[in-house]
C-alpha cells in the first residue's frame, strides 16, 4: 500500500485505504498565465533532450513531462525503466481529486499495487552547486526561488556556498501545478511506481514527496481527467481514465517524436514574464505564478 501523509496536517495524501483529504476546501482559482506580448526569438528557446521527456498518452489526450535527473536521479531512472518495459501502458488514473492531484502507476488500480522493483530511496531535496543552471525569480529573506530547467524550486541563497563543507546548498522542488511527484508508504524510502501530477499548487507537500518532473505540455489534460467519486478521490462507480501508452521520447521514432522547447530562463522575455506575474500578484507573488511558454512540434 502506497501511503502519502501530510505531516502535521489534518489532511493526508495517500494511496490505498488511508487516502488524501483536502484542508479547508478548494483554494481560489490561480491567476491567469501572463500573456506573451512579443514574438520570442528562436535563440530564446531551450530544446529539451528527448531522453528527458516522458510522453504519456491518455484517454483524454497527451501529457508531456520534462524529467529532472539533476533533482531526483533515482526516480528518473525508475520512470525511464518502467516506461521502457511498458509497465504503465493501460494503467488507470485510480485516484483523482479536483483542485489537488491525479494519481496513477498502480497495476492493481486499487492504490495498493506497485512494480516488482525495489522501493526507492527518498529524494525530497537536492544539493545545488554553483555550476547548476538556476534562474531566480524571487529572493525572500534567507532563500531563493526560481527554476532548474522547467521545474520551480526553492533553495538556500548563493552566499551559503562558502559556508558548507561540500560547497553546495540545499534545494527542493516546489509543488506548483504540473509538478510530478512520487507516491509512497508511511516510510520515506518506500516510493516505487505510483506517481501523481498536481492539478493545482499544494505547498504542504514540499520536501515530503520526491519530485522527478514537470508537466511541460498537457496540464489541461491532467485537469480534464475523470475525478474520483469514492472516498478521498478513489474511483468507485466512475469510469477512470487510463494511460494508453507511456514512452521516453528518445525511444519514439524521430519522425513521430515530439520536440519540446521551453523559454530559456536566461532570456530577456523570461524576465519580462516574471515581471508581469509579479505586477499581477503583488505581495502574493510566488514561483507558482510564473508560467513558462512552451512550444511542441511533432
Amino acid at each position: 500500500m502506497k501511503v502519502m501523509l501530510l505531516a502535521g496536517a489534518a489532511a493526508a495524501l495517500m494511496t490505498g485505504p488511508a487516502l488524501a483529504q483536502e484542508v479547508g476546501g478548494p483554494p481560489p482559482p490561480p491567476p491567469p498565465p501572463p500573456t506573451v506580448q512579443t514574438v520570442i526569438a528562436s535563440t530564446d528557446w531551450r530544446t529539451v533532450a528527448p531522453d528527458n521527456l516522458l510522453v504519456i498518452d491518455t484517454t483524454k489526450g497527451r501529457i508531456i513531462v520534462e524529467l529532472t535527473p539533476q533533482i531526483a536521479p533515482l526516480h528518473v531512472e525508475r520512470m525511464r525503466l518502467l516506461a521502457r518495459n511498458g509497465f504503465f501502458n493501460g494503467l488507470t488514473w485510480h485516484r483523482v481529486i479536483d483542485w489537488f492531484m491525479a494519481q496513477t502507476g498502480d497495476p492493481l488500480g486499487s492504490g495498493e499495487g506497485q512494480s516488482a522493483y525495489p522501493d526507492l530511496k527518498a529524494e525530497f531535496t537536492f544539493r545545488r552547486d554553483p555550476s547548476m543552471a538556476f534562474a531566480p525569480v524571487a529572493e525572500p529573506q534567507g532563500a531563493r526561488l526560481g527554476f532548474v530547467g522547467s521545474l520551480p524550486v526553492q533553495t538556500q541563497p548563493d552566499a551559503a556556498f562558502t559556508q558548507t563543507g561540500d560547497g553546495k546548498v540545499h534545494g527542493w522542488g516546489v509543488y506548483c501545478p504540473g509538478v510530478v511527484g512520487m507516491a509512497r508508504d508511511e516510510g520515506n524510502d518506500t516510493a516505487n511506481s505510483q506517481f501523481f501530477i498536481m492539478r493545482q499548487a499544494y505547498p504542504a507537500l514540499d520536501k515530503r514527496y520526491s519530485i522527478w518532473g514537470m508537466t511541460v505540455a498537457g496540464l489541461d489534460v491532467v485537469r480534464a481527467l475523470q475525478v474520483g467519486d469514492g472516498e478521498n478521490g478513489m474511483m468507485a462507480a466512475a469510469q477512470p481514465d487510463r494511460m494508453t501508452r507511456v514512452r521516453v521520447a528518445s525511444d519514439i521514432p524521430e519522425a513521430e517524436r515530439p520536440v519540446v522547447q521551453v523559454l530559456s530562463p536566461t532570456s530577456e522575455r523570461f524576465m519580462g514574464i516574471v515581471g508581469e506575474a509579479r505586477a499581477a500578484r503583488g505581495a502574493d507573488f510566488s514561483v507558482c505564478d510564473v508560467t513558462l511558454p512552451v512550444q511542441v512540434t511533432g
